[in-house]
């Protein structure tokens, strides 16, 4: 039991930090002149690097070293570094910047609905109940929360909806494409190399080098910090040990504590209004979530720790 305790406080801490790393996100970007390319690229690269590098340290270093020894595996690594490790970060990032840390958080959620519908078409297998309440809680909550009950206008900028949708499709293919890499080179390999390989694809555009706007002081530099190492690492350590004390299923109810922190820290630190419709809608999303985790059927494997957040 002292255990199951141990792997519920990993979870709980990893999506706490993944909410505050997208809080954080935001404070960079309202007051200290960064853009999402330039911080997804600093993050991925750099967490990138010591993911590897702790994998090393831990054996790993067979694996991360024969990562790209195969011809499809190198295919596949960089398909997944640039559309599922890049393509999630920097949607998701962007819909932050347009809009706020707490919209994007509940908006990329929707990505498990997104996954349900797809195997519902790949199976060609008509959605059932639990399904069919599912997408409607998804749909209604997300009208809910990018209206504000306004059903007329939208509540966020356009474009910051868009790009929280489109970090939704991204989380999407991120869970579901590398399934056949995790269980030939290991998390560590996948992840890592896929952190570097969206950071390389990201310089020409965004490179770290070009500081022009942005504001370095110690305040920036402990964000930036906080935003690879503990919004990063250690949140996706965190994550993927908890599944030695806990099930799978488990771990990621538990890190749905994720959008609730982004909200709360949004709306006490940066004071960003979320009324009660914003509210009602992003439970409903958690909801969705809820009700898809607990089906007991056959997904195709996960990145663990996502998100990588993130």
């Amino acid at each position: 039991m002292a255990s199951r305790y141990k792997g519920f406080a990993m979870v709980l801490i990893a999506g706490t930090l993944w909410g505050l790393s997208g809080t954080v996100a935001q404070k960079l970007f309202t007051e200290y002149g960064y853009t999402p390319g330039s911080l997804v690229t600093i993050r991925l690269l750099f967490a990138g690097m010591i993911m590897l590098a702790i994998g090393a340290m831990r054996g790993k270093g067979g694996e991360i070293i024969g990562a790209w020894r195969r011809p499809e595996d190198r295919v596949q690594l960089v398909m997944f570094g640039i559309f599922g490790m890049l393509g999630v970060q920097y949607t998701y990032f962007a819909s932050i910047g347009e809009g706020n840390a707490a919209t994007a958080t509940l908006l990329q959620y929707l990505a498990p609905l997104l996954i349900t519908v797809f195997l519902a078409v790949r199976l060609m297998k008509w959605p059932g109940p639990r399904e069919s309440t599912a997408v409607f809680l998804a749909l209604f909550g997300t009208m809910l929360l990018v209206t504000a009950g306004h059903f007329d206008q939208l509540s966020v900028p356009g474009i910051a909806v868009f790009w929280g949708l489109m970090s939704a499709v991204a989380l999407a293919f991120y869970t579901l494409y590398p399934s056949g890499l995790l269980s030939r080179l290991g998390s560590e390999a996948v992840v890592g190399w896929g952190m570097i390989v969206g950071g390389v694809g990201l310089i020409p555009i965004y490179p770290p080098w070009d500081t022009a706007g942005q504001v370095w002081n110690l305040e920036a530099v402990l964000f930036i910090l906080f935003v690879v190492l503990f919004g990063t690492l250690l949140a996706f350590f965190l994550y993927l040990d908890s599944m030695r004390y806990i099930t799978p299923t488990e771990s990621a109810l538990l890190a749905c504590i994720e959008p609730l922190v982004a909200v709360v820290a949004s709306v006490i630190w940066l004071d960003i209004p979320f009324g009660v419709y914003e509210a009602v809608g992003g439970l409903c999303i958690i909801a969705t979530v809820v009700i898809l985790s607990l089906k007991k059927s056959a997904v195709a494997k996960s990145v663990p720790g996502q998100k990588a957040s993130v």
